[in-house]
């Protein structure tokens, strides 16, 4: 069953996918999206950037492959919802997804993300600051003011459960998320 908050998680990450503001996704916003969230990470490797890239590539085709019967090359929000909030259509491509994001705020391949990394990161993709910080806040910082790569990935996979409320990806729905 879905979630009212697994609604209004989606509904945000689609307003922020939708980088000119036009209503619908198309695979330009998701190239803008990779360039911002690459450019928020100056010290990662080149592999994980390309990985991130590679991620958001595969959720477009993954949208339009699924969702694009008319073959317009654009998805609705009405689309969208129906498709990411669908684990079995989109699981894989949001476990990638989220290894993908995760990884590049990690550039000392220790298996952490020092929170101005992830910080960085999550205002690139769109966030806002207050709402960031709470969710950084509920992964559960450790010595250091920094989370662990695997915490980061499981609550991305949780944020788009139809089924989950209650976790700390909803600190980014928090008074509109943006």
């Amino acid at each position: 069953m879905r979630t009212p908050e697994a609604t209004d998680r989606v509904q945000l990450v689609f307003s922020l996918f939708d980088a000119d503001g036009n209503g619908c996704l198309e695979a330009d916003d998701f190239d803008l999206m990779g360039e911002r969230v690459v450019a928020a990470a100056p010290k990662a490797y080149d592999a994980a950037k390309d990985a991130l890239l590679a991620s958001l590539r595969r959720y477009w085709t993954t949208l339009l492959a699924e969702l694009d019967a008319n073959g317009d090359g654009r998805i609705s929000p009405e689309e969208f919802e129906a498709c990411v909030l669908s684990p079995e259509r989109f699981e894989a491509t949001i476990d990638e997804f989220a290894r993908a994001l995760s990884a590049i705020g990690d550039p000392e391949g220790d298996g952490f993300v020092d929170r101005p990394d992830f910080v960085a990161l999550m205002t690139a993709i769109g966030f806002r600051r207050a709402n960031i910080e709470a969710l950084f806040e509920a992964f559960g910082p450790v010595a250091g003011d920094r989370i662990a790569v695997d915490v980061w990935a499981e609550g991305i996979r949780d944020y788009y459960r139809p089924e989950k409320a209650g976790i700390a990806g909803d600190h980014l729905t928090a008074d509109g998320g943006r």
